[in-house]
């Protein structure tokens, strides 16, 4: 293709959802956020509550892809240390933002006050911008191509529909779906040749075992809207000439 590709990269900063006591549910809500704005989530790594190994994440990410983001560690207590970490990956210093300041003030005004737990959610890594949240007061943080987000999938949901619309992106990825009681490894040959037949689409293939059967949806992503209609029609043909009864928009 010859139109420029966006990437993303994500860290899920937390012990707990390494422990497995939370669930992550960003990923997947950062992921189709991402496409909508023409941009690709390219990795994502999960890492503990340390400083040295979100800085490592941070900066490996950062200069990877066009935008990275994070997900936990901005709330008001002691093991919150997202901003730190990025500050020290950027080679800065944290301050107190004076708006941030002013908007936990505003939210917290009928809440018993601004103590010092809560002023911690005004602390941005220096030169930051804020990043709009309307659920709960404290803001996000952007400072260059970083953009630091809640944990809490609500609220960063509410974080990402503040910067819809404000990053460059190049075209939005497409997709359509193809499933049936298939078993992947006696189509792989035709996924392969289908795919190196239209270098605008990948093809991925996602096996379940439902009702005491195997099967598999075939999932055809591009940017080129044409090219996957073609795609799409060559691997319907391919799968029919094969013997096997298939479903558009997939089981």
């Amino acid at each position: 293709m010859g139109e420029r590709i966006y990437t993303a990269g994500l860290v899920v900063i937390g012990d707990e959802i390494l422990s497995g006591r939370t669930h992550d549910k960003n990923i997947a809500q950062v992921a189709s956020w991402l496409q909508v704005q023409g941009i690709r989530l390219a990795e994502v790594r999960v890492v503990p509550d340390v400083i040295e190994r979100i800085v490592e994440a941070v900066n490996a990410l950062r200069s990877a892809n066009d935008y990275l983001f994070t997900t936990g560690g901005i709330g008001p207590t002691h093991d919150d240390i997202t901003v730190d970490a990025v500050a020290a990956a950027l080679g800065v210093e944290v301050v107190i933002h004076p708006d941030a300041r002013a908007i936990l003030e505003r939210y917290y005004a009928d809440k018993g006050g601004l103590n010092e737990g809560r002023l911690r959610m005004a602390r941005v890594p220096e030169g930051a911008e804020l990043i709009p949240n309307r659920m709960s007061g404290a803001p996000g943080i952007k400072i260059g191509n970083v953009h630091l987000m809640a944990g809490v999938p609500h609220i960063t949901a509410g974080m990402l529909d503040a910067l819809t619309g404000t990053l460059e992106g190049g075209a939005r990825l497409l997709s359509e779906t193809v499933g049936g009681f298939i078993p992947e490894s006696e189509v792989a040959v035709l996924l392969r040749e289908v795919e190196k037949a239209h270098d605008n689409c990948q093809i991925g293939s996602y096996p379940f075992f439902r009702e005491g059967r195997v099967g598999s949806n075939f999932v055809i992503r591009s940017t080129d809207a044409d090219a996957l209609q073609s795609c799409m029609h060559t691997l319907c043909e391919g799968l029919g000439e094969l013997g096997f009864d298939f479903t558009p928009g997939g089981i």
